[in-house]
């Protein structure tokens, strides 16, 4: 791990087997088909701090979500969180500890509960899980101060999911996340299901606890508007693989990729600036069936034969050829 990382994520790929059922590939005469929805993704977080995912639906967030908690093992590549690989089968032990420390917040907060529990046993569960408190009267009064902390009232805990509202289910998910005392919480797409107005009550009560208990975020989510608000550091991808990396304001006030300007084009000028805006033009293409080069190149207006041909590696920040090559200004976008 690079001094002052929290979690490291090195080269991450994680390739899917689509083909169809053998007997049909023997019929139709198909060959096997491969999905790579992550294509070498590396960055790191440090300690206390937000990083966040941002991209349009395919480019492969939640699967580096799952992969970095642990839902779904990585074809190859490497996950460290706080120094322990997340893939050694050497540290199981040592990996089986971390995994208390680790939380993931789901996109929606109705399917991730439990609807024939009682709101008091589904937070109360990794307490019992990982056998954190033993006397059931002092998990009960646990319960009720995480149900507190995340601004609902302990009798809440005798009510079913069901009972309340998208906010505030949401606010029982961050509660049963914090249950196991945990420090890095993967939180995909949290507020994506709910009311604007709800949504930002549920990001500043997430900047609020982590200011309070240190919490470390991976935060994937595709409203650009969001990002800006949570986190500190913004990793851009685009059909599996980072097109750009950098500073939370850098990002905002100076966009290099084609593929992120045309990102921040999309949002509304609530400012009424003035700026001559380019929308988002064509629709991701076909994962299986990539294009040669730089996989933006058929919607990039800067794209030329090498873009066609040759993958733009990810130096200073930013994979464009056109960038590297000086064909495109940063402050252009500014």
């Amino acid at each position: 791990m690079t001094e002052n990382s929290y979690v490291e994520v090195k080269d991450l790929r994680r390739v899917f087997d689509v083909s169809k059922p053998w007997l049909n590939r023997v019929l139709e005469g198909g060959e096997k088909q491969y999905l790579k929805a992550v294509d070498g993704v590396s960055f790191s977080i440090a300690k206390g701090e937000t990083f966040a995912l941002v991209g349009e639906s395919g480019s492969g967030k939640s699967t580096v979500a799952r992969m970095v908690v642990g839902l779904l093992p990585p074809t190859s590549g490497e996950v460290m969180i706080d120094g322990v690989s997340m893939s050694s089968r050497a540290a199981s032990a040592e990996r089986q500890r971390l995994r208390r420390r680790i939380q993931m917040i789901f996109q929606d907060p109705y399917a991730s509960l439990n609807p024939r529990w009682q709101v008091d046993r589904i937070v109360a569960e990794p307490i019992r899980a990982f056998h954190l408190i033993e006397s059931e009267k002092d998990i009960a009064d646990r319960v009720g101060e995480l149900l507190s902390l995340v601004g609902l009232h302990p009798a809440d805990g005798r009510k079913y999911p069901h009972e309340f509202s998208g906010g505030q289910r949401q606010r029982i998910a961050i509660a049963r996340a914090l249950a196991s005392n945990a420090e890095f919480i993967v939180c995909d797409e949290p507020t994506s299901a709910l009311d604007v107005s709800v949504q930002a009550q549920i990001l500043n009560l997430m900047r609020d606890l982590q200011d309070r208990l240190g919490l470390t975020y991976l935060f994937i989510s595709h409203n650009l508007a969001v990002v800006r608000h949570m986190a500190s550091r913004i990793g851009v991808m685009y059909l599996g693989r980072i097109v750009e990396i950098s500073n939370g304001r850098e990002l905002f006030a100076h966009p290099k990729h084609p593929y992120t300007r045309m990102l921040l084009d999309a949002v509304p000028d609530i400012g009424m600036t003035g700026r001559q805006r380019i929308p988002v033009r064509g629709e991701i293409p076909n994962p299986i069936n990539p294009p040669t080069g730089c996989t933006f190149n058929p919607r990039c207006p800067f794209a030329n034969e090498r873009c066609r041909a040759e993958i733009p590696p990810l130096v200073g920040g930013v994979a464009c050829h056109a960038i590297h090559e000086g064909r495109l200004a940063i402050d252009a976008a500014a």
